[in-house]
């Protein structure tokens, strides 16, 4: 082995010591009807004290584990599924697979880049490249909100009572500026906001699509022909 091969390993070595040592983020691991040994909960603390770095205000890791018995579902029967809890909306990742060491590992990858990605839309942008953050957007939205409410009630127009309305109707619309991405970045804001379901415009095919989450741990897409 060359000397910079070493000096390489120990860097890394050196990195991943730091980044235990640094660890205080709470780790929960759970099993639905699946027994969880010792040393499996000391690897999964292990692998999830290097995704801390991404984010410090995350204060605890929650990591499910369930065992799928359709005989059917062999090759994906194990489920894991981690959800990143700090300040911000929460981050999820989950994956499935043979084995719970290989369904962690493919949940861990999927959490890192989206806790990757958050970082990155965090950094401090000049100008009007400056993204807009999710509580500015929410407070323009309470002020158009509270704005046409005064504006109804200055010209007179009352709101329906509850023993007025109708069932059936649509009583609010909501317009938002679709911005062109993909489906993974779509998965990713769905992810981040806790929606079931997310409407998006295509980047590939330039029409709005509909990310939405499956009982099955998985994802459906809802394309318009």
């Amino acid at each position: 082995m060359s000397i910079d091969s070493v000096n390489t390993g120990q860097l890394l070595a050196d990195e991943d010591d730091l980044a235990e040592a640094d660890a205080n983020a709470e780790v929960q691991v759970c099993g639905r009807n699946v027994e969880i040994p010792d040393h499996y909960r000391v690897y999964v603390a292990e692998k999830l004290a290097r995704l801390e770095r991404f984010d410090r205000s995350i204060y605890r890791f929650d990591v499910e584990l369930e065992h799928e018995r359709n005989r059917r579902q062999r090759k994906n029967c194990q489920h894991v599924e981690i959800t990143a809890r700090g300040r911000g909306p929460v981050v999820r990742g989950e994956a499935c697979a043979d084995t719970f060491y290989g369904a962690f590992e493919a949940a861990v990858h999927k959490l890192e880049n989206r806790l990757r990605r958050t970082k990155d839309r965090r950094k401090v942008h000049y100008g009007d490249k400056r993204p807009v953050s999710l509580h500015e957007a929410t407070a323009v939205t309470q002020l158009i909100d509270a704005a046409a409410a005064f504006t109804q009630d200055q010209n007179g127009v009352q709101e329906m009572s509850l023993d007025d309305h109708e069932p059936g109707r649509v009583v609010r619309t909501k317009e938002h500026p679709a911005k062109p991405m993909t489906v993974d970045d779509a998965l990713y804001e769905m992810e981040l906001v806790g929606h079931d379901f997310f409407l998006f415009q295509d980047q590939e095919t330039d029409r709005p699509c509909v990310v939405y989450r499956r009982h099955a741990y998985d994802y459906g897409l809802i394309r318009l022909a």
